[in-house]
């Protein structure tokens, strides 16, 4: 049966329903959205009650604050570690827009956190808040690499990095294309050539 056929199935009782709940509804988050998604199709999806699902999260609001927080670490460009050289850097940074090949069989869906920030536009819900949050911290993390990288104004290419890889999933979910990508990367390219001071671009 498909994530996404809301037909009643059986329930399953016991352990591990809090990460059924958390897997069902981020593959269903993700595939048609989350004001698209209804409880019912959740708990069918889970194979849970609805009073268990209201045992583990209060609402929907919070059940999709806890879909994006789970999927956080995994969506964020790695911290710098000290042992990380300039090279290693500006490749982490470039790998940043490089996506893996798309599944041909299902459609763009591109970033969750700027996703939900769509859905829940208000600026003051958690889960906007969440997403807002999400978004500092990603361009924060790739001026981290940018300074180890050796860029004279690592904060400046960090957030031009964001606004690339944002711009660019927007683009690629939009069309259904995953192009944007590399014409992103190819832009990004020649802002980290220009961005590192000479003996950072040397030691290259």
């Amino acid at each position: 049966m498909s994530i996404t056929d809301p037909s009643p199935v059986r329930r399953r009782r016991g352990r591990g329903a809090r990460e059924r709940i958390l897997k069902a509804a981020t593959e269903l988050f993700t595939a048609q959205g989350i004001n698209a998604t209804g409880m019912d199709q959740l708990t069918a999806a889970a194979e849970v009650s609805k009073r268990t699902l209201y045992q583990h999260f209060g609402g929907k609001d919070e059940l999709v604050h806890a879909c994006l927080r789970e999927m956080e670490d995994g969506l964020l460009p790695p911290r710098v570690p000290p042992e990380m050289t300039p090279e290693e850097a500006r490749d982490r940074l470039l790998a940043v827009l490089s996506w893996p090949p798309p599944d041909p069989s299902a459609p763009l869906r591109g970033c969750p956190f700027l996703n939900a920030a769509v859905e829940v536009p208000d600026p003051e819900h958690p889960v906007h808040r969440l997403a807002a949050s999400f978004k500092t911290e990603f361009a924060r993390r790739l001026a981290g690499l940018a300074r180890r990288a050796g860029a004279r104004d690592p904060e400046l290419l960090g957030e031009q990095f964001a606004l690339l890889y944002d711009g660019a999933v927007a683009r690629s979910t939009a069309l259904n294309a995953p192009g944007s990508g590399a014409v992103a990367r190819s832009i990004a390219t020649s802002l980290l050539d220009a961005a590192l001071v000479p003996d950072a671009r040397s030691a290259g």
